[in-house]
């Protein structure tokens, strides 16, 4: 099994341009709120009737999809699982509260795709292929490689 460290140094392998790494700051981050939102999008009735009370925090399926997503981080690193947590709880209040104001499906597709397209255009600057490519888990180191870039070492 791969170390964070391992994960973090191939990721790095394509990720060298200030203006790449730059961008990536921001559009990680949109793309994780993106998919949160649209996950919060979901009809949610079954989780509703699953869990006692009501809570539209932790009824709905990004709740669900982000355990699974922690429970990979813990695999590799505490204190990462902890900061994507923390991060993972912002989106989904985030999200709770822009849903409140607007369509949230809509207003995650267009994030997502103004996102990927910074993206894309980061690593066209970077003359890279994104990480992801190669393979998907990337998706997921993706998110961690940003915040142990912004916030210190694992």
């Amino acid at each position: 099994m791969k170390t964070l460290e391992n994960w973090f140094s191939e990721y790095a392998v394509s990720h060298q341009n200030k203006t790449n790494i730059a961008i990536h700051f921001v559009c990680v981050p949109a793309i994780v709120f993106s998919v949160v939102g649209l996950l919060m999008s979901i009809p949610s009735g079954f989780l509703a009737s699953l869990i006692p009370g009501s809570n539209p925090l932790i009824e709905n399926w990004a709740f669900i999809v982000l355990i699974l997503a922690v429970i990979f981080y813990i695999r590799l690193s505490i204190k990462m699982a902890l900061q994507i947590t923390v991060f993972s709880a912002l989106c989904i209040v985030g999200n709770y509260y822009l849903g409140l104001y607007v369509p949230l499906w809509m207003a995650s597709i267009a994030i997502f795709v103004v996102a990927w397209i910074g993206q894309f255009y980061g690593h066209k600057l970077e003359g890279k292929k994104p990480s992801f490519i190669k393979d998907l888990q990337y998706l997921l180191i993706g998110p961690a490689w940003v915040i142990q870039k912004m916030f210190g070492k694992k």
